[in-house]
């Protein structure tokens, strides 16, 4: 850096995190981009996305594969972005090639992850880009969360985020005046990075949607993060003296409420969600009759998912929240956008033993309002609260009179009495393993996870079968002593 004391290299870094396909708050961001662009230039404004952009409840991503979130990066004028866990591990490896190596107009940057058929990473991503802005060298890292069994079933090898982030630090340092490390990892983790590998400048987080308001500073790193869906973009203003060493940095967090959306980037919305009304639009079974969903008590649509869990994961029995259904479907012709309206989660089939005694307590627990009308958050869940057990594979006789946790009289598995030590195969859903709602659940020995399907994959093929509609009418709960 050769500037003056009078001719100061000033940069103003823009970012955002965890967007999950909020896409008009996506046009919004669009739209205070474009302003600072017009008013500092692209030599003076530097631009990222800390990743779960994508998130495919929304009908245009689930319909483009994530290609209007690329489209929408674009039209912004992003210059590097990482992954969150929603591009990587929802996405097929196919599918990312088609987003970052096809249509990206920027550089995606991720340094811990590896296509374990070769040990490489594809030719779109980096471990870490220099980019140089009013004569400032900015060296930026991007991690993601290391989710290593999930990735591996996916073709990929998630490796430590933190060894990957101290290697590309020193390699940097050197070289660049500023380390600016994307960290799809959490708040947690962003700390100890801060305390742990020495060199880096700026922290932009992400991943655990916390929102900080003013940075926060852990020795000579700066922590940033704008909290989740858009909602905020964060700012952060880069300064070099003529005698300094060091980066001046100021940092905070800009409201989005007050701007209009950027008119390219409405385009591309109501574009993508035109066509994706057509592809989603295909008919994937014809019903008789309804399939009513309820999350109080036992329905036809949550039995066929759990009778479909149960057959998709080789188990002896089907256990998955009633809340997974957003509700149920009328008779006629059923469209992947119904089951996409209807279960939108993108939450992935799994096997586990589980023993007969933490089965029966999740049981009881099905009964109580209070785990039924439980919101949740997280964990890949899109609807809103728990709702009961849906079950197959077992039944259950139950008196609501008698006290909680001793409601359940019996419980048959194959015809025969639960045994409360013995270990039974359940298929059920990746949400539980992490302790999320019914948290016994978590308790399972030798999971196996299914990738890349998720629970609307399972309904719909259950939807094709007449024998699995009919028995999803099939009391699996009996009221009585």
């Amino acid at each position: 850096m050769r500037d003056t004391a009078n001719d100061a290299p000033h940069v103003v870094l823009l970012h955002s995190n965890d967007i999950h396909s909020r896409l008009e708050q996506a046009a919004r961001i669009a739209n205070y981009i474009k302003d600072a662009r017009g008013t500092y230039g692209d030599h003076h404004l530097l631009t990222l996305d800390i990743g779960d952009h994508m998130d495919r409840m929304r009908v245009e991503t689930e319909a483009s594969d994530g290609l209007v979130n690329i489209d929408l990066m674009n039209a912004a004028g992003y210059e590097a972005v990482t992954l969150g866990n929603n591009e990587g591990l929802t996405f097929t490896p196919e599918q990312l090639d088609a987003a970052y190596a096809e249509r990206a107009g920027f550089k995606t940057v991720c340094a811990n992850l590896f296509r374990s058929e070769d040990g490489k990473r594809p030719s779109w991503m980096l471990p870490a880009v220099t980019i140089e802005k009013a004569g400032i060298r900015f060296g930026i890292v991007g991690v993601t969360a290391a989710y290593e069994e999930f990735y591996a079933l996916l073709g990929w090898n998630a490796v430590n985020p933190l060894e990957a982030v101290a290697e590309q630090t020193a390699r940097l340092r050197p070289e660049v005046d500023v380390i600016v490390v994307m960290s799809h990892l959490g708040l947690q983790i962003d700390r100890r990075m801060a305390e742990s590998i020495p060199g880096i400048d700026l922290i932009l987080g992400g991943h655990t949607h916390h929102l900080l308001e003013a940075p926060e500073v852990i020795g000579s790193t700066y922590i940033c993060a704008t909290g989740k869906f858009g909602e905020y973009i964060g700012r952060v203003d880069i300064r070099f003296g003529a005698e300094s060493k060091r980066p001046v940095i100021q940092a905070a967090v800009i409201p989005m409420a007050a701007y209009s959306e950027e008119e390219e980037a409405s385009s591309v919305i109501s574009g993508a969600l035109e066509e994706g009304k057509e592809r989603l639009g295909r008919v994937v079974a014809v019903l008789d009759e309804a399939l009513p969903a309820v999350n109080e008590h036992e329905s036809p649509f949550g039995n066929l998912l759990a009778a479909g869990l149960r057959r998709w994961t080789g188990a002896e029995i089907g256990m998955v929240n009633a809340g997974q259904l957003l509700g149920g479907l009328a008779g006629g012709e059923v469209t992947a956008g119904d089951l996409h309206a209807l279960c939108p989660s993108p939450i992935n089939p799994c096997r586990l033993k589980l023993s007969g005694r933490d089965i029966r307590h999740s049981l009881e627990e099905s009964l109580l309002p209070e785990f039924i009308e439980k919101p949740i958050r997280g964990f890949g869940f899109r609807g809103f609260v728990l709702g009961t057990l849906a079950v197959d594979g077992i039944e259950i006789r139950y008196d609501r009179e008698r006290p909680p946790y001793g409601r359940i009289s019996s419980v048959k598995a194959n015809g025969q009495e639960l045994e409360d030590d013995r270990l039974y195969e359940v298929g059920t859903i990746d949400m539980f393993t992490f302790g999320a709602g019914y948290e016994r659940i978590k308790n399972g020995t030798d999971v196996a996870y299914f990738l890349p399907e998720f629970i609307r994959d399972v309904l719909e093929r259950e939807l094709r079968s007449s024998e699995a509609i009919a028995d999803s009418f099939r009391q699996r709960w009996s009221s009585g002593a």
